[in-house]
């Protein structure tokens, strides 16, 4: 990738409604097309359905057979979208964002700075 590239940022949050907790980053995952960006909610979804309580499952195919047309829509106009679901008291929630991806530098055949050198990696070895 030498140019700017578009695509999506999709990411799974998790929250509690009980304790109100921050919600958490779970997962994180790229995609270049929009049936890919969906395709991770739809996977995700139906992964996790069996574990859910009868409500959330229920929340879960109802996205799987009524709203990923309408999230693939919104992804195909380059907007951002939510799908949620709620099990006990715990929010599940996947997101998808339009995002420009930009190429990283080529590193090859450059020196690294010498605090690079300063680390070393530890033994996870207890001795």
């Amino acid at each position: 990738m030498d140019k700017p590239q578009r695509g999506y940022w999709c990411e799974c949050w998790t929250g509690d409604l009980v304790e109100r907790t921050w919600p958490a980053l779970r997962a994180s995952f790229d995609a270049y097309s929009a049936p890919q960006a969906d395709r991770c909610f739809a996977v995700a979804l139906r992964t996790i359905s069996p574990a859910l309580d009868p409500e959330a499952s229920e929340e879960a195919w109802s996205w799987l057979y009524e709203g990923r047309i309408l999230t693939r829509r919104a992804v195909l106009r380059a907007e951002p979208c939510t799908v949620s679901v709620t099990h006990a008291s715990t929010r599940i929630t996947w997101t998808i964002r339009p995002v420009l991806f930009l190429p990283l530098a080529y590193r090859q055949g450059f020196e690294l700075p010498a605090c690079a050198y300063d680390f070393k990696p530890r033994d996870s070895h207890p001795q």
